[in-house]
């Protein structure tokens, strides 16, 4: 039933829930979010991003097809020049006026040398799998969706969960920036050092990273086991598991009670056919509790405890990029803040009591990982290692109380925000939270002194 992480975050309409010795038909649904027109009055084409909350008309669409013609065209290119991944992000980094660059073109294995491997920043993560694969090498980590590109991974701290692994930039070892210039810059940890910790985590804000040099690891086979358990017991034991397993998270699923738990660990057992996909009856059951049952806190605990508490554990052996990333077939909007792991089980407990205090429109499982730390400027994991707590909005449903009511938890126990990912910091706040803030800006400001990497939310985010 629950075979899938997709299934922990998937959704769609008309499964019935168990409650009260009945079965009944949940309905209730909200119309879909008027989308705005495809062109606009100057024949614009609309670029919008996967949730549908940001959006932008840029005058220009350009999609290099080398190295070369992307130090071009950010020198030469209508401002503000953005270049777009995905559009995974659920923050304003990519809408723009001027010019929106794609590096769709510029992917794939360029090389090895060694076991690291040369890619250029348009490879998608769900590429770029197969193709480290096929040498007998994979990414020592990967995050839990797998349609971003490599670029727009880096460039906003993308991570998995593991205790031992960093976050995707924490693995490079070199790259190559194209500058506004019109120069392509070689970095590592001695050649332009201040250029090479500023760009792994940048935001897309001191030009476009087209190529890095990566450390991969053994492509090795996973042991994936998924359960649900009450919500306490799983409290109780996370420490216990981040420290035993390869890779550890959980679900937290607000008005339940119940957590669903996710383990990988490395096995020389044979490979397990793939999952049917029919397990998105998880989160389905979920959605349909909360439409049924939204009027009482109690009732829904009750029918979710009946219909999904005896759920029995799942259990796959896989490749680990097939395990690790999957899609995301339906989709949310996404508020995650990075703690102190010392403080992320009381920062769980907080938000899930004032979700279910306020009684939110929230049925999507709150997700928590452990990243290892790394020495990026603007990492979230600079420094110490921190645990994640994510908070996802079905797409239809208002997402506002993120900002009012759950990020002063997350702000309070030492959060810093994920980039991609919603919140409402500015410059002063942020300084406050990054050692290297400043440093990072000295980069950026020589890099790009008329700011044409900037579209209003960056230079209102970076205060300049």
């Amino acid at each position: 039933m629950i075979s899938r992480r997709r299934a922990l975050l998937a959704g769609g309409a008309g499964v019935v829930a168990v409650a009260g010795g009945g079965v009944f038909l949940a309905t209730r649904e909200k119309p879909e979010p008027a989308a705005p027109a495809s062109v606009d009055p100057q024949g614009k084409m609309l670029w919008r991003n996967w949730s549908g909350i940001e959006s932008a008309y840029p005058a220009v669409r350009s999609a290099p097809m080398s190295e070369a013609e992307v130090a071009q065209v950010l020198k030469t290119a209508t401002a503000p020049i953005r270049p777009v991944g995905a559009g995974h992000s659920f923050t304003a980094l990519v809408p723009t006026s001027g010019t929106l660059m794609t590096l769709d073109q510029v992917a794939g294995v360029e090389r090895w040398e060694g076991t690291q491997a040369v890619v250029w920043t348009g490879t998608r993560l769900g590429a770029l799998g197969p193709a480290l694969a096929a040498k007998g090498r994979a990414m020592p980590n990967l995050p839990d969706i797998n349609k971003q590109s490599l670029g727009g991974a880096i460039g906003t701290g993308t991570h998995g969960t593991g205790t031992a692994f960093k976050a995707i930039h924490g693995d490079i070892t070199a790259l190559r920036l194209a500058t506004v210039g019109g120069d392509v810059l070689d970095c590592d940890a001695s050649h332009n050092a201040d250029v090479f910790h500023a760009a792994r985590v940048s935001l897309g804000a001191l030009g476009v990273i087209t190529q890095v040099r990566l450390q991969t690891s053994e492509n090795r086979r996973l042991h994936r086991k998924v359960w649900i358990e009450p919500l306490a017991d799983t409290i109780a034991q996370a420490e216990a598991r981040w420290a035993s397993h390869r890779n550890y998270e959980f679900y937290a699923v607000p008005f339940t009670d119940l957590a669903a738990n996710i383990t990988h660990d490395e096995t020389e057992a044979a490979a397990t056919p793939p999952a049917s996909s029919s397990d998105d009856v998880f989160l389905e059951a979920l959605k349909q509790l909360r439409n049924l049952l939204g009027f009482s806190t109690p009732l829904r605990k009750a029918a979710a405890k009946a219909l999904l508490g005896g759920t029995k554990p799942e259990e796959a052996v896989g490749e680990g990029w097939k395990l690790l990333s999957t899609e995301r077939p339906v989709r949310f909007n996404e508020m995650e803040f990075h703690l102190p792991p010392e403080n992320q089980m009381a920062a769980l407990k907080e938000v899930v009591a004032a979700i279910e205090t306020h009684r939110r429109d929230v049925f999507f499982p709150i997700e928590l990982r452990r990243i290892a730390a790394d020495d990026a400027w603007l990492s979230p994991f600079n420094g110490a290692p921190r645990g994640s707590v994510a908070v996802h909005c079905y797409y239809k449903d208002d997402y506002r109380f993120l900002f009012e009511l759950i990020q002063p938890i997350f702000l309070k126990h030492g959060g810093r925000p994920h980039w991609g990912k919603l919140h409402s910091l500015k410059a002063p706040q942020l300084a406050r939270l990054y050692p290297d803030w400043e440093a990072f800006q000295a980069v950026r400001r020589r890099l790009d002194p008329q700011g044409r990497m900037l579209n209003p939310y960056l230079r209102e985010l970076f205060g300049a």
